[in-house]
């Protein structure tokens, strides 16, 4: 998550249930965001383990997809409401109902005329086209549908942060404009996307065409999971002597703070293609942008402080919502002036067309941290030695180079496993601390740094329709039924009681009935004897 937080302490190895709070301690914000993912952790675990993979509740569940041929218009897909789980993540496809707005300059009404307005029609279900969190483009030829059957559409979910650079209401007003924003968000974002026939391996052995179809995803949603794995560590850097700071100059970490910093992957794949960039406050500086003028950004602010401003030779990232969605990155963009008087920045180039023209996406300007002039060189090699052209910039991100620790700032270094693959967004974090003057990193025995796969992003996915065209689509979509049952007259006791009530009653009567026959039966020969006896 971009988010201004000192560390992310939540291990689900540790198995940890709780966090209890101790009196007379700090606050941190570290330990309540723990505890929020503790149980996060157990509810979605739990809600996996009952109803696998994914699925949905029967008579409510979501995204059913209908093809929606376009003819001489694009072809399209109607996703209707309920909800859904993938992996225990509750994935909700209901389509909020508009606003009734009030009409000031409607004429009073009339007595007896008490008419409520009418709330705007909207559609019940989405499309393909307008999904709230996909952003397709009609005229960008890689959002349209397949034109070759058949095709798979499936779901996509994950987790993103969001501030209030993004959604303005997170931020109190009533703290006014000086104060910084509070708490962040996160926001379960999802996708139906198409996937090609011809990229799944089909098995007719595994049975019918939706069971072919299940399998053969399975087998590309796992090869979709990231290989790359870096570890972090801290050093000593060279004329250390001769630094005045006063941090102590035998340590590894020489910043002058606590940080915590982020290095993300921005332009996936091979090792030779991909680029990074890194972060000293987490990715979480942005300056909301309130106008585009070529080359200028006029900005709400910049920023509250020294450290949390803009400056000439930063590089920042020109986002807003559906840049985020789409997951595609645009080249880094370098600060060239800065204009405070008009609260403007002048880029060295201007913003791609695709971002920040729309307000309702709230563009704003992410800053990053490092400067890729300052990392033509400076990378060490496997020895310790330094590497020649480790860390070049490309696009103004540092290019990836594996095999070979490289640094950051202030005795921080990163190393890429050689013979990885790389995905655009996947991140790292780093706490770097001035009382121990290292960073935060997991060690063996021997305290060599251990290689982590990234924090995130974690991707979802769950097949839902196989596309035959002409119309038809196969539902590949599991569903299941509530647990809840009726509820008996009585419990197993009262009814085990009154059974054996029942029982001695029967026992009773039967009894009582074979007393009376046994009378029955002697009562005719105590009458003849009596007879007899007045006989004589």
């Amino acid at each position: 998550m971009h988010a201004d937080i000192s560390r992310n302490t939540f291990r689900p190895d540790r198995h940890y249930s709780a966090v209890i709070a101790q009196q007379g301690r700090v606050q941190l914000d570290a330990d309540a965001n723990e505890q929020a993912a503790i149980q996060l952790h157990q509810a979605r675990t739990l809600a996996a383990d009952l109803i696998g993979r994914h699925g949905g509740p029967r008579g409510a569940t979501g995204f059913a997809l209908g093809f929606v041929g376009g003819g001489r218009e694009l072809d399209d897909l109607s996703i209707a409401g309920g909800r859904y789980y993938v992996d225990g993540i509750l994935v909700d496809a209901t389509r909020p109902a508009p606003g009734v707005p009030v009409d000031d300059d409607a004429a009073p009404a009339e007595d007896g005329d008490q008419d409520a307005p009418a709330a705007p029609e909207a559609p019940a279900t989405w499309t393909y086209w307008d999904q709230p969190d996909a952003y397709r483009d009609p005229e960008r030829p890689g959002d349209r549908l397949p034109t070759q059957f058949p095709y798979l559409a499936y779901l996509k979910v994950w987790e993103r942060s969001v501030t209030a650079a993004e959604d303005p209401l997170l931020r109190e007003v009533a703290l006014g404009s000086a104060m910084p924003d509070t708490a962040a968000r996160l926001r379960v974002v999802w996708q139906v996307l198409p996937l090609p026939g011809e990229r799944l391996e089909l098995d007719p052995a595994d049975g019918t065409p939706q069971e072919q179809a299940r399998a053969a995803f399975t087998t590309w949603v796992a090869a979709q999971a990231p290989t790359a794995r870096m570890a972090a560590r801290g050093r000593r850097p060279e004329h250390a002597d001769e630094d005045p700071c006063l941090v102590k100059p035998d340590a590894r970490y020489r910043g002058p703070e606590n940080q915590l910093y982020r290095v993300e992957i921005h332009q996936g794949g091979a090792a030779k293609d991909a680029t990074f960039k890194w972060s000293r406050e987490n990715g979480s500086v942005t300056f909301p942008v309130d106008g585009l003028d070529g080359t200028w950004v006029e900005l709400a602010s910049l920023g509250g402080d020294d450290k949390l401003d803009l400056n000439v030779g930063d590089q920042v990232e020109f986002a807003d919502t559906a840049y985020l969605s789409g997951g595609e990155p645009l080249p880094l963009l370098r600060v060239e002036e800065v204009d405070l008087p008009g609260r403007r920045v002048r880029l060295s180039a201007e913003p791609d067309p695709s971002v920040g023209r729309r307000p309702e996406l709230h563009p704003f300007l992410r800053r990053w941290d490092h400067r890729p002039a300052s990392h033509q060189s400076g990378g060490t090699g496997q020895s310790g030695r330094t590497k020649r052209g480790a860390a070049k910039p490309r696009d103004g991100a540092l290019r990836i180079e594996e095999g070979g620790w490289l640094p950051l700032e202030d005795g921080v270094l990163v190393y890429f496993e050689p013979g990885r693959t790389y995905r655009s967004g996947d991140f790292w974090t780093v706490p770097a601390r001035t009382a121990t003057g290292d960073v935060e990193w997991p060690r063996d025995a021997a305290r060599r740094p251990l290689l982590r796969a990234p924090s995130g992003v974690q991707y979802h996915y769950a097949p839902l329709a196989w596309v035959f065209g002409e119309g038809s689509a196969a539902d590949l979509r599991l569903a299941f039924a509530p647990l809840a049952t009726a509820i008996p007259a009585a419990d197993e006791a009262d009814l085990a009681a009154e059974t054996a009530a029942e029982e001695e009653a029967v026992a009773a009567e039967l009894a009582a009935a074979d007393g009376t026959a046994g009378s029955a039966s002697e009562q005719p020969s105590g009458e003849q004897n009596s007879e007899e006896e007045k006989e004589n």
